[in-house]
């Protein structure tokens, strides 16, 4: 049985960026277990130079991430689109157990089942150093707000 996570593909572009606002939500819940349900059970990453298998590595990886990379808020951006497949910009904010803050920017380009689960996510990822000062992203943990400027508002 094919579990079905909506907005299915073909994409539109309003279903697409329908997509990678959830998409963005749950990663700022950083709730790994949530997160993972969104990806096929045996879903293929890259994240920079990780290779990963399904959904048990997906949660192990996601852990370890938020073990390391805290106060993490997340902005996504749909580049293009193509029937079951998008392509999105990112950034995030995160600071290390020292009080360093960093901007991580990148890209990822996804594939999806005909049930809109993930099935493959290609992530490229550059780590930027920045002041404090410098932080964009200032919302509460969770889900950004509606009215909080995008990556192209901002400058990103």
């Amino acid at each position: 049985m094919i579990m079905a996570r909506p907005p299915l593909p073909p994409f539109t572009i309003e279903t697409a960026i329908e997509k990678v606002r959830m998409a963005e939500d749950a990663w700022n819940s950083r709730d790994p277990q949530r997160i993972s349900l969104a990806y096929t059970p045996d879903s293929v990453w890259r994240n920079r130079s990780e290779f990963l298998v399904g959904r048990d590595a997906i949660v192990d990886f996601l852990t370890r991430k938020w073990q390391r990379e805290l106060d993490y808020r997340l902005v996504k951006e749909i580049w293009a689109h193509d029937g079951n497949r998008i392509a999105v910009r990112f950034a995030y904010e995160w600071h290390d157990e020292g009080g360093n803050w960093f901007r991580s920017y990148g890209n990822e380009n996804w594939e999806f089942d005909e049930g809109g689960l993930m099935a493959r996510r290609i992530a490229s990822i550059n780590d930027c150093l920045i002041t404090p000062s410098d932080r964009k992203f200032h919302w509460p943990s969770g889900a950004r707000p509606d009215d909080h400027p995008s990556l192209g508002d901002l400058g990103l």
